[in-house]
């Protein structure tokens, strides 16, 4: 359907609700219209009451794994998870494919692999590793979204971490082409205790003390400072980097911050012993650094939420012998963003009017995508989520459509339930099912 009418009481549109309709016409919003007796009476009219209209979710974090690890995840298995949990654009990380996007040839590979597989607008990251230091122009004249460096292991050989001296060697084309560096902000040292119990959460969270953050962070902020670039500090989860980025914003604004939902959503006294679906790094800490957390939200210090989608096999995952330290450090999440956000704005009294923002204007404006991606508004890309915030919603297996079922959120019942995702100005969802296939396109920045 080329043209049409989508109808709510509760379109967000201008960051307020407010009765609308939305005229698509082909891939974008043409017209809005604020008085019903405006729209023409020929087109088909998809009335949606009271449901929640609002931008389709961006994703900016996103571990897809493919080429090389599709037993892992997959474009197909990922972008129609995305779909169903009101995504229509995702950002996918340059780990942990195989190879890992640290070339154009392994951008343009990567690409390839994507091929009929994206059922929501797909873009990417390239990579800095200390040997591919003149790579990365390449990288951005062929249309990544950023660089994404570790400060510490990443997990897998082939994404080693960086330095202080590699950053500073690319600092200066990442400022000629004002690209985002994108740091994962842990530095390890061997100042941690013994493990005696590699099953003990408690452990696990001693091992990744909050100084290897705020440490990574410092060594962030004084590099950003420095050669005036875009810092951006992904999956915030230590409460004691907070207030060193508060201050270090008052100065630019190059600086931006991520958290992810499962650093609000669960907390150290409740995940048990043996239970590595919960493990990720930096770890989920105490319901403190939780509070600490959700105040920087609504306060402003981070940006925009990020789902850090990064599964594993349920063997790499160590789910049957319950280590921590072997287990495949992620959190598979990618589904359930909006749900779980929905969930911890209602426990915490926070309008929604102050969430959404979080998981669309926001993401996008960060990726260069503010002009025509993230509003309701005319001339952007119909990519529209429809959603129930009065549902609730258990997750079981039957529903997830990762790759593999198993995430930290199975079995837990969850506020507000999407129905409906238009890509592209495609109806990719109907009534939470997925109806129409590869109608995402490859973004370019």
């Amino acid at each position: 359907m080329n043209e049409y009418i989508v109808y709510s009481k509760r379109c967000f549109v201008e960051d307020v609700f407010i009765e609308a309709a939305l005229h698509i016409k082909g891939k974008v919003i043409y017209k809005i219209y604020k008085d019903w007796y405006e729209v023409s009476d020929n087109l088909p009219v998809f009335d949606y009451g009271s449901l929640i209209v609002m931008p389709g979710i961006i994703d900016a974090h996103v571990h897809i794994n493919e080429p090389g690890r599709t037993d892992w995840e997959g474009f197909d298995t990922a972008t129609k998870a995305a779909a169903a949990g009101g995504i229509s654009t995702l950002i996918e990380m340059p780990l942990n494919a195989d190879p890992v996007t640290t070339t154009v040839n392994a951008f343009e590979e990567k690409i390839k692999a994507s091929k009929d597989k994206l059922h929501v607008n797909c873009g990417f990251y390239g990579g800095i590793i200390p040997t591919n230091i003149n790579d990365i122009e390449g990288l951005i004249k062929a249309g990544v979204f950023g660089i994404k460096g570790f400060l510490t292991h990443s997990g897998i050989d082939e994404f080693p971490n960086v330095t202080k001296a590699d950053l500073e060697a690319i600092a200066p084309v990442l400022q000629q082409y004002n690209i985002p560096l994108l740091l994962h902000c842990e530095v390890s040292d061997t100042n941690v205790p013994v493990v005696t119990n590699p099953q003990s959460y408690q452990q696990y969270v001693a091992s990744r003390p909050q100084v290897w953050e705020t440490n990574a962070i410092d060594l962030a902020l004084d590099i950003q400072k420095r050669y005036d670039i875009r810092v951006h500090i992904v999956h915030l989860a230590a409460a004691q980097g907070i207030q060193r980025i508060q201050q270090h914003k008052k100065g630019t604004d190059k600086l931006t911050v991520e958290t992810c939902p499962h650093y609000l959503f669960f907390n150290e006294e409740t995940i048990p012993d043996a239970a590595p679906i919960y493990k990720c790094a930096p770890p989920i800490r105490d319901r403190y650094n939780n509070e600490q957390l959700w105040n920087a939200v609504t306060a402003g210090t981070v940006d925009f939420i990020a789902s850090d989608h990064s599964p594993a096999p349920p063997e790499r995952k160590q789910l049957a012998q319950g280590d921590f330290f072997t287990a495949w450090g992620g959190i598979a999440g990618l589904q359930y963003t909006l749900p779980v956000m929905c969930s911890l704005a209602q426990t915490r009294g926070i309008p929604l009017e102050k969430v959404i923002p979080l998981l669309t204007s926001q993401p996008a404006s960060f990726l260069g995508l503010g002009h025509r991606k993230g509003k309701l508004a005319v001339g952007f890309d119909a990519d529209i989520t429809v959603w129930d915030d009065t549902k609730k919603i258990k997750i079981v297996e039957e529903n997830v459509q990762h790759r593999h079922k198993e995430t930290p959120y199975l079995n837990y019942t969850l506020e507000g339930e999407v129905l409906h995702t238009y890509v592209n100005g495609i109806q990719v969802v109907k009534d939470g099912k997925i109806q129409v296939l590869d109608s995402g396109s490859v973004l370019i920045r």
